[in-house]
């Protein structure tokens, strides 16, 4: 019997991740299968993804309507029932986290969005949900903002495991990656061991295509040299990106600095590929997972993604190949007038912003479901 893709990319170094967590997933068994049939090893979550939970299904509906009961707000609300869900995933993931002494089995909670550029802001709450969830295998999602950074190192030299998401663009991913040995530095100049400490640096690949090939579409309607040049990067440059991402992680953690913390225990903050579903259908479906196979990664994959994985994948380290192609199809951009360090921090801008929009609309759906239990609450009494 030919063994589970899924598997095999766990014997490639690569670790499988969801990028969806929801209480009908938890109650149904489904995560646990996940973990145990496909060697399932983290999870990723974000507003985007529990308003589609909560909105979309009567998981929560019993929940919402005790708490509204006890006069909750709807912020305790929200952090009550995004923080049983956290806890009762890492707990799933805890003898994965056991087993492989802290370096996977992990489970995501984002900040507020709207504390992307209010770096105290980012450090209070990530403090606050790291002591509400209470479990070691959490991370907590802070975006790779300018002034996440900062919050980046910070909560890092206290013990607080982060994921570092919202990453378009290659300088963004050296400065996060600063952050991080900034951190473990400061972590490392007290007596000791270094404590355990975790981080992964997340990598949004299908909206830089997204973004990109319609500029690159309008030169290749304009014909010319150009567009020939234009053609041969068509739907290239999110993968050159990432490739290039993985020679810059190597060169970054293979040098004396980062040895000197791993001497003290310290692990490397791995690279986690994220926005990996295909959003042009004319692209094939596991398009930015197959390229992106390499030893010490992270693919978190939407439900659908995974399952095509299963399906049909092919599973070989891919991530190393073609490195300086990579580079060369970045260069080339500049050739046609392309600035891509402009066009990732716009997908920056727009990540948070779009990440703003589903996290209001879950404040209204839980506002909307608290009213409704409090006017039931009165009608009983009267």
């Amino acid at each position: 019997m030919e063994k589970n893709p899924l598997l095999v990319l766990e014997s490639l170094g690569q670790s499988v991740w969801l990028d969806y967590l929801g209480r009908g997933a938890l109650k149904s068994g489904q995560l646990r299968q996940l973990i145990e049939q496909d060697g399932l090893r983290g999870v990723t979550s974000n507003p985007a993804i529990f308003e589609k939970a909560i909105a979309e299904s009567h998981d929560y509906d019993s929940s919402i309507q005790a708490l509204a009961r006890e006069d909750k707000s709807v912020a305790e609300i929200y952090q009550t029932i995004t923080v049983e869900d956290i806890q009762t995933a890492a707990d799933l993931f805890r003898p994965t986290y056991d087993r492989l002494e802290g370096r996977d089995g992990f489970v995501s909670l984002e900040v507020s969005p709207h504390l992307a550029r209010d770096t105290q802001g980012t450090i209070t709450e990530a403090r606050r949900l790291w002591k509400a969830v209470d479990r070691p295998n959490l991370f907590i999602k802070v975006p790779a903002t300018r002034e996440g950074l900062p919050a980046i190192r910070d909560l890092i030299s206290q013990r607080i495991n982060v994921n570092i998401t919202l990453i378009f663009g290659l300088p963004r991913y050296r400065q996060v990656a600063d952050a991080y040995l900034t951190g473990l530095e400061c972590l490392a100049a007290r007596p000791g061991h270094l404590p355990p400490v975790a981080s992964v640096a997340s990598f949004f690949l299908s909206r830089i295509d997204v973004l990109v090939d319609p500029l690159l579409e309008k030169i290749m309607q304009a014909g010319g040299p150009r567009a020939e040049l234009a053609r041969t990067l068509h739907g290239e440059v999110a993968i050159a990106s990432a490739k290039v991402a993985g020679r810059i992680y190597q060169e970054i953690f293979s040098r004396d600095r980062f040895k000197a913390l791993a001497a003290k225990g310290a692990h490397p903050q791995k690279l986690l590929w994220a926005s990996t579903s295909t959003k042009n259908p004319a692209y094939p479906d596991l398009k930015y997972v197959e390229p992106l196979i390499g030893p010490e990664t992270i693919n978190t994959m939407p439900l659908e993604t995974l399952q095509a994985y299963r399906d049909h994948g092919q599973p070989a380290l891919r991530l190393a190949e073609g490195a300086s192609e990579a580079q060369g199809v970045l260069g080339h951009l500049a050739e046609l007038e392309i600035d891509l360090d402009a066009l990732t921090q716009q997908l920056e801008d727009e990540g948070i912003r779009k990440f703003n929009k589903p996290f209001d609309l879950l404040i209204q759906t839980l506002n909307r479901a608290r009213e409704a239990a409090l006017r039931g609450r009165l009608s009983a009494r009267g």
